[in-house]
């Protein structure tokens, strides 16, 4: 397995994962909107992507988003998207994406990565609590505001 850092050329295979992994949050197929959605935060250079590839196949992504910590005045990296694509799940790529992920975002000087994760992600939530991640949320309760 191989993690490289996504950039034009890899929009396609980063798309077709970003369009399952859009499903497996009850999302209808839509590969031309996954395609123009990935292809703009890659030009734009508003996220950063890494693909998994596996013996030349994607395997999986992780994108990160930078942003800020007003609380704490640091920088931090948003970690929002995390798919292995079904068949190659349980050969450790959701845990190289994440520690690939980890050492990007320290090299940027981000002093943090947040993440959030669905109440049912059982195996989710057991890779972030194996690779130190903690629960962040007790005191404070989400929300959020469609325009």
């Amino acid at each position: 397995m191989k993690i490289i850092q996504a950039t034009e050329e890899h929009v396609e295979m980063v798309a077709k994962l970003f369009d399952s992994y859009r499903q497996f949050y009850d999302q209808a197929p839509d590969y031309t909107r996954a395609e123009s959605f990935i292809r703009d935060r890659i030009r734009n250079g508003e996220s950063t992507v890494f693909l998994a590839l596996e013996d030349g196949e994607p395997a999986g992504f992780v994108q990160l988003y930078p942003s800020f910590c007003s609380v704490d005045a640091v920088k931090i990296q948003i970690l929002y998207d995390l798919f292995v694509a079904e068949a190659f799940r349980g050969k450790g790529i959701a845990e190289a994406l994440m520690n690939r992920a980890a050492e990007f975002s320290k090299a940027s000087g981000a002093k943090r990565v947040d993440l959030l994760t669905s109440v049912e992600n059982k195996p989710g939530q057991a890779l972030y609590e194996k690779l130190d991640y903690y629960r962040s949320l007790d005191d404070f309760i989400g929300y959020s505001l469609n325009l």
